[in-house]
């Protein structure tokens, strides 16, 4: 009896507790409403605008990556040299367009590039006689001494081939040696004024067919029999064009080019008429350069002996004392060779002691011949 008159109490007391509970949510919920009637919401009514935002994006500079630097074959991977047999690996490619034009025309007291020798061409600075007469291998010849005594002209060829050998040939032959340069070389404008400032005499190097072509090719340009006078002169053009500050050309290779008088007399005569030089180095066994040359006026020069088709020291010192034989002899002998590290030291050696024998270190414009026969 005591225990169910405890739970109804118990109950009643939840009741009312439950009730009170009830009566606040209600309470709170009611003033919550009076407050949003009396006040309402500061916004409320109020028109909304949309204002559309349009991000332009920044444009970023982006650095474009440096050009790559074309990478040239090394003349040792691109030329193999066997005695006087020179072999391409692989044709050297043509530059992809003209070279600039050098700058500045005189660098000293020395002419390298005289505007009045040049004709502006696509594919380079092409020479020519100027409008007063004078032609290019008299303005760009190098000083002889006129003294009556016999003369002696040297002509090393491959400058261009070999930055450090071209280097060292320009500055340890003495300035009276004639050096010409590889038409494929690069940067060869550089050197050749370089060259020209040392006191040498430049020519130039056209590459002409040998006899055993295609086994030994001198390069996309070379000068050949069969292919007709038009071919022969636009390639003979492209090689005129790589530098200036030339006298005249010299044969690269070219046995059969210059055994063939038809093949050869258009050239010689496009040399003719761009007053230039034209020396025959002598490796062709059966060249008709010397009648071609009387017969189209073309100043000529030829080399009795190539004095290292044996690379020994013996060997080239005997050929430099049979110049002195035939110079003193004929009054001038010429001979040429190959920028051989033993070619120049005993070249240079030799020169040395050239004038006190009597004899004259000449460059090839002073001991050419000239005239119609």
């Amino acid at each position: 009896m005591a225990a169910s008159s405890m739970i109804g109490d118990g109950a009643r007391r939840g009741g009312r507790a439950l009730a009170f509970a009830y009566g606040t949510a209600l309470t709170a919920a009611a003033a919550l409403a009076l407050g949003v009637t009396l006040f309402g919401n500061r916004h409320a009514g109020e028109p909304v605008v949309e204002i559309p935002i349009h991000l332009r994006p920044v444009a970023r500079a982006v650095p474009k990556p440096p050009p790559a630097e074309a990478t040239a074959p090394s003349p040792d991977e691109a030329l193999s040299v066997t005695g006087q047999k020179l072999a391409l690996a692989a044709p050297p490619q043509a530059p992809p367009g003209p070279p600039p034009a050098p700058a500045p025309a005189v660098t000293g007291s020395v002419a390298v590039a005289d505007p009045a020798l040049i004709e502006k061409t696509p594919q380079g600075p092409l020479p020519r006689i100027a409008d007063n007469g004078t032609p290019p291998f008299k303005a760009y010849a190098s000083p002889a001494a006129i003294n009556g005594r016999p003369r002696i002209g040297i002509v090393i060829s491959g400058l261009g081939m070999s930055a450090k050998s071209t280097e060292a040939a320009i500055n340890t032959l003495p300035a009276g040696v004639t050096v010409a340069f590889f038409p494929y070389a690069i940067d060869v404008q550089r050197w050749v004024t370089l060259a020209r400032q040392k006191g040498h005499e430049v020519l130039l190097e056209v590459p002409m067919e040998p006899y055993d072509f295609p086994d030994s090719d001198p390069g996309q340009y070379t000068l050949r029999t069969g292919i007709g006078e038009d071919a022969n002169t636009k390639r003979l053009v492209w090689s005129l064009t790589r530098f200036t500050g030339y006298v005249g050309v010299t044969n690269l290779l070219g046995g059969r080019l210059l055994s063939d008088a038809g093949a050869l007399e258009p050239m010689l005569t496009y040399l003719t008429r761009r007053g230039l030089l034209f020396f025959d180095n002598g490796s062709a066994l059966h060249s008709v350069a010397a009648d071609v040359a009387a017969r189209v006026g073309v100043p000529f020069c030829q080399a009795t002996m190539t004095i290292d088709s044996i690379q020994s020291a013996m060997e080239i010192d005997r050929r430099l004392s049979d110049l002195e034989t035939e110079a003193r002899t004929k009054g001038s002998a010429a001979g040429s060779g190959f920028l051989y590290p033993v070619t120049v030291e005993r070249v240079n050696v030799w020169a040395h002691g050239l004038a006190g024998r009597g004899f004259v270190l000449a460059p090839v414009s002073a001991i050419v011949a000239t005239g119609k026969s």
